[in-house]
């Protein structure tokens, strides 16, 4: 195992401890992957049947493109997941890692006509950012296959309506930055929703400024690249709690 597998495999694990801290956990359901490098399109996800909890760096699962087991492993793959995940892994060279989960409030606004409106200070930041996907059932039918490429295009973002949230990243924080902003987007909805209250409403102009405004705060990173930064802390957090994951 490279230098850089390892590392990846341990990320990767930490990945899914702080997605379990933040209640994104759905018991043995959901998956985030991540690409392998130089390994001809192989990538890491969770065994299936294990808790979030339990998912260690020694344990992920390395499978193909196509989602087959390329490494002797006593767990399987969800097959849900493999379709997912290997879909866009194999069109999306950017989207090194992919995270999926089925909060509750993200599957909230999933299920509304309207979507994610842009009222909040976290979803005007993700004005233009978001793709939708039609509901077709559990994903295991291969012909969803090229629905679900059309539906993502070349965005990061993606409401599978009646289903949950994706997020893609060039980097396992850059997809769990994009994760907090989309399931935060959607908390906030959710409660403004429950007060029964008018909303204030947020102009186009402002959320077109979004991108000039995105830019002055990353000035203020010292260079860090996108979700580096919140991923170490949230890191350095589970690790307090138990650092178990990073066994190899």
């Amino acid at each position: 195992m490279s230098p850089e597998e390892k590392d990846l495999r341990i990320q990767l694990a930490a990945c899914y401890r702080i997605f379990d801290h933040m209640g994104w956990s759905e018991m043995i359901y959901n998956h985030i992957t991540v690409k392998v490098p130089g390994s001809d399109g192989h990538f890491l996800i969770n065994p299936y049947g294990l808790h979030y909890t339990e998912v260690t760096a020694s344990n992920l699962v390395k499978v193909d493109i196509a989602g087959n087991i390329v490494e002797e492993s006593e767990y399987p793959v969800n097959p849900a997941g493999m379709l997912i995940h290997s879909t866009i892994h194999s069109v999306r060279d950017d989207a090194h890692c992919i995270g999926h989960i089925h909060s509750t409030a993200g599957m909230t606004v999933a299920c509304q006509q309207e979507g994610l409106r842009i009222d909040n200070f976290y979803s005007v930041l993700l004005h233009n950012q978001v793709a939708y996907h039609d509901f077709h059932g559990i994903t295991v039918d291969n012909s969803e296959k090229d629905e679900l490429l059309e539906s993502l295009g070349t965005k990061n973002l993606l409401i599978l309506k009646s289903h949950g949230l994706l997020t893609c990243g060039r980097t396992i924080p850059e997809m769990f930055f994009n994760m907090v902003a989309l399931q935060r987007s959607c908390e906030i909805q959710v409660s403004v929703d429950q007060t029964g209250k008018p909303v204030n409403p947020v102009g186009i102009d402002i959320a077109e400024r979004t991108e000039e405004l995105l830019t002055l705060q990353m000035k203020g990173m010292g260079g860090a690249a996108m979700g580096d930064m919140e991923f170490a802390a949230m890191q350095r957090l589970v690790d307090k709690k138990d650092d178990s994951y990073r066994d190899l």
